[in-house]
């Protein structure tokens, strides 16, 4: 039983390419076997940037999801499902609009970043300045506590902390808090209850960040405790009110490595990709024209690799041994640039192989993509649904 909650998601921006795989989907495949995951498709996240082509979007949905199943994302093992298919998510985004001050928005970094890079568009949006809020509501929603982003990510998460504890200072002023929170803590039993009592002290006493989490990992192990008496406990750990959001943490992932063809990052601007699900003819072409070091024009030219693009394709490829043969032989000339070239084919076209294995069935039947995509979301609203009622109770809306 997985005791945390991953989300993650991406925008639909069409086929993926070996740079996605090695920088987002590789790690998801590992965290669907550690953790609950739940991955979706951020829909609505594309209309902050591209409101103006709308066109573009529905079908780069359904090619990205046959993607990440050709990558090895496995629905028996996680949820996918489109953000825009759980209409909670843009309630959640209202709700927490109420509270999250202004300057809070401005001041995310990629606020002004991405005003700069696309500059072309007209981002002066209410959209695209609230899409932070949108990421948090879409992490809140589920209770995630684990968001694996990359570095240049990591303030949209300490956003998201900042919007989660203002909201349980505000609205976890709970009549009777701490009577309940007193009858919650009996249920763990008379040894659990001792230990929480001690680490709570140890925390609220002397600070000791240790015990708090030794404390929260109690919690979540418990089993026989309702949601609402869980948030009181971990609202009671802390000394303050119910625990009614639950504040997320950043799980920092390496930035992808993969280079494009021509050596810069791989990039669809750059036309320098390999696609997941490329014919393997047109991957083939692709390697074999890459440019090299542009040192060695004749086939008896001694050449040096860190110059060449096909180098940095062998520190992602290739082993120890390959590479020194290419360091080797590339600078005393003993081997032309379409020998080095080939044990790179061979293991890209050999890691795509099962990718165009898994992916045939969902090619060939696009209502089985529909179908899977069906289930998340449904799987997905009702989560969102469970936090969505405690959000309502705590802000006066719930009219029962």
């Amino acid at each position: 039983m997985f005791t945390d909650r991953v989300l993650s998601g991406m925008r639909p921006t069409g086929r993926l390419h070996l740079g996605h795989y090695h920088g987002v989907l590789k790690n998801w495949v590992d965290l669907q076997h550690q953790f609950e995951c739940l991955f979706f498709v951020a829909d609505w996240h594309a209309l902050t940037t591209h409101y103006d082509t709308p066109e573009i979007i529905e079908q780069n949905v359904w090619d990205m999801v046959i993607d990440w199943l050709a990558a090895g994302v496995d629905p028996a093992q996680a949820t996918l499902f489109i953000q825009s298919q759980v209409p909670a998510h843009a309630e959640m985004h209202v709700l927490l609009s109420m509270i999250t001050p202004l300057g809070w928005l401005e001041r995310v970094p990629s606020y002004k970043d991405q005003q700069e890079k696309l500059n072309e568009k007209d981002l002066s949006t209410y959209g695209f300045l609230g899409y932070p809020l949108l990421q948090s509501s879409d992490i809140l929603i589920y209770r995630a506590n684990r968001v694996p982003v990359g570095e240049d990510q990591a303030p949209h998460i300490e956003f998201t902390r900042e919007i989660t504890r203002r909201f349980n200072h505000i609205y976890g002023k709970e009549i009777g808090f701490k009577e309940k929170a007193e009858e919650a803590i009996k249920k763990l039993g008379s040894k659990k209850s001792k230990v929480y009592r001690e680490l709570r002290d140890r925390y609220q006493e002397q600070g000791d960040d240790a015990a708090l989490a030794t404390a929260r990992s109690l919690l979540d192990e418990q089993q026989n405790l309702s949601m609402g008496d869980r948030e009181r406990l971990f609202g009671y750990l802390e000394g303050g009110g119910k625990m009614i959001l639950t504040e997320p943490e950043a799980l920092l992932t390496r930035a992808s490595k993969m280079p494009g063809l021509d050596g810069q990052k791989m990039s669809k601007s750059y036309n320098n990709t390999i696609g997941l699900r490329e014919d393997p003819d047109v991957v083939t072409k692709k390697i074999r024209t890459m440019p090299t070091d542009p040192a060695r024009i004749r086939r008896s030219d001694p050449g040096e690799p860190a110059k060449c693009p096909v180098w940095q394709f062998h520190l992602i490829y290739s082993n120890a041994k390959t590479q020194d043969w290419v360091q080797q032989g590339c600078k005393s000339a003993g081997i032309g640039c379409l020998e080095c070239k080939q044990p790179i084919l061979e293991m890209v076209l050999a890691e795509q192989e099962p990718m165009h294995e898994r992916a045939r069935m969902y090619e060939e039947d696009p209502s089985l993509v529909r179908n899977l995509i069906a289930d998340g979301c449904e799987k997905a609203d009702r989560l969102a649904q469970e936090t969505m009622r405690d959000v309502r109770e705590a802000m006066g809306l719930s009219y029962t």
